[in-house]
């Protein structure tokens, strides 16, 4: 890309060409006196050498790194909490003087989150997101770069606002929000304002993603000390291993399977709390916490059915997001008097991952689905706020958990996992995931 002169450049080149026009005039009117001559020779000289100097490219590309830099050591803090407005205001305020901008705005999909600079008051933190520039930017995730203040979309006309870069800020490869510098002309949007806008905006969407990814590793240590708490209870503990105690007197051969199963069951529970894994090992996790249910309760208790898509098999998804729901269905869902069927069942319905674990037990009401998602909810096992949250952390926007019940007839959770992955695509996010970790 050409780069266009800044200011600085054409007034200093401006004036050269002044002095050299005043030079040619003396000699050629013969009133040249060898004195002024000299001092506008070396004027010339001088100021060639200060062109050189300050638009040399090495020089204008390690000023422009140092200020980066320095810019990525100043945002971090406030980035390391995620995308807010807290955040997204301190950032605007850090952004402003690091470039010619008039104003600085961050937006998520919807709204401001974020202003600095002049008319402030005119685009307040929480208003919706008004221009044509940035909507096409959020939808079609490429930086905008519009030089008009009709192309920009405003309803009214603001002098500090002519122009605009609207930079899209990604996550997971789908825009979050937009990064947005006002300039009072289109003439101060040169290459070097261009590279350094979308610069910062690579610095923000890469501290995005680390920001994400320290709380997923967050969340899965609090899910890690959850299903730990959930399934190492006195209640679970106790019933197993009473029931195990009772085997040994009346089916010796069953306690010895179980007992190696149990070992198993809990050493799963520490390798994989805080590891993806393959569904299909997801699945054995459940069937193992199955099998001590029904042998407390009994087969005739506990029926169980599995209709998963072997194309499923393989895909990676978060560790305990289906063994926390039969485990529920269970605790809450058994009837007195009547066994307790449930069904396991994953596939794939427009192009997107359904996993469906239903029950035809008691039901739940409208009032206690309602505070299902709900953070502390008390006796669910490994909270279903939890799942819902972490299945979004690893599949992105569109990925998420609901619940269908009705009282007397059962429960239904739908987990929605997104989009189909081709094996290979799978592999390459799980070592993408891994890199980081």
């Amino acid at each position: 890309m050409r780069r266009t002169p800044s200011i600085i450049e054409v007034v200093l080149t401006g004036t050269v060409i002044l002095l050299l026009i005043a030079l040619i005039i003396m000699v050629v009117a013969d009133v040249f006196w060898p004195l002024t001559g000299i001092c506008i020779v070396v004027i010339l000289v001088m100021i060639l050498l200060m062109v050189r100097y300050a638009v040399d490219p090495d020089r204008l590309l390690a000023r422009q790194s140092e200020r980066t830099l320095h810019l990525a050591a100043q945002t971090l803090p406030h980035m390391r909490k995620g995308l807010n407005e807290e955040s997204a205001q301190e950032v605007c305020k850090l952004l402003l003087p690091a470039t010619l901008a008039t104003s600085v705005a961050i937006t998520n999909r919807e709204y401001i989150m974020g202003f600095a600079g002049t008319e402030k008051d005119s685009h307040p933190i929480g208003s919706p997101i008004r221009t044509a520039a940035t909507k096409k930017a959020i939808e079609e995730g490429k930086m905008q770069v519009v030089k008009s203040a009709a192309e920009i979309g405003f309803a009214r006309d603001y002098p500090s606002m002519k122009a605009v870069i609207v930079v899209p800020l990604k996550t997971h490869e789908e825009t979050v929000g937009v990064l947005k510098f006002y300039y009072r002309s289109p003439r101060t949007i040169d290459a070097t304002q261009q590279a350094m806008v979308e610069g910062l905006g690579g610095l923000l969407e890469m501290q995005l993603q680390l920001a994400e990814l320290e709380y997923q590793r967050e969340l899965a240590t609090q899910m890690s000390l959850k299903a730990l708490q959930a399934q190492i209870n006195p209640h679970f503990l106790f019933n197993t291993i009473n029931t195990i105690a009772a085997l040994i007197r009346t089916n010796p051969a069953q306690a010895r399977i179980l007992l190696r199963e149990f070992a198993v069951f809990y050493r799963r529970t520490l390798e994989s709390s805080m590891d993806n894994i393959t569904l299909e090992q997801e699945l054995v996790q459940t069937l193992r916490y199955l099998g001590f249910e029904v042998a407390r309760f009994g087969n005739e208790r506990i029926r169980l059915e599995i209709d998963v898509d072997e194309n499923l098999e393989h895909m990676f998804v978060p560790a305990f997001i289906i063994q926390p729901l039969v485990e529920n269905a269970i605790a809450h869902g058994m009837r007195d008097d009547q066994p307790l069927h449930i069904s396991i069942s994953a596939r794939i319905e427009d192009n997107e991952v359904i996993i469906q674990v239903c029950d035809d037990g008691v039901g739940i009401s409208e009032d206690a689905k309602a505070h299902m998602l709900d953070e502390n909810r008390e006796h669910t096992g490994v909270a279903i706020k939890n799942v819902a949250e972490r299945l979004e952390g690893f599949f992105g926007r569109g990925a998420g958990l609901a619940v269908q019940s009705q009282i007397g007839t059962g429960t239904c959770i739908i987990l929605t996992l997104g989009p189909v992955q081709e094996p290979a695509e799978q592999d390459k996010n799980r070592d993408s995931r891994e890199g980081l970790r």
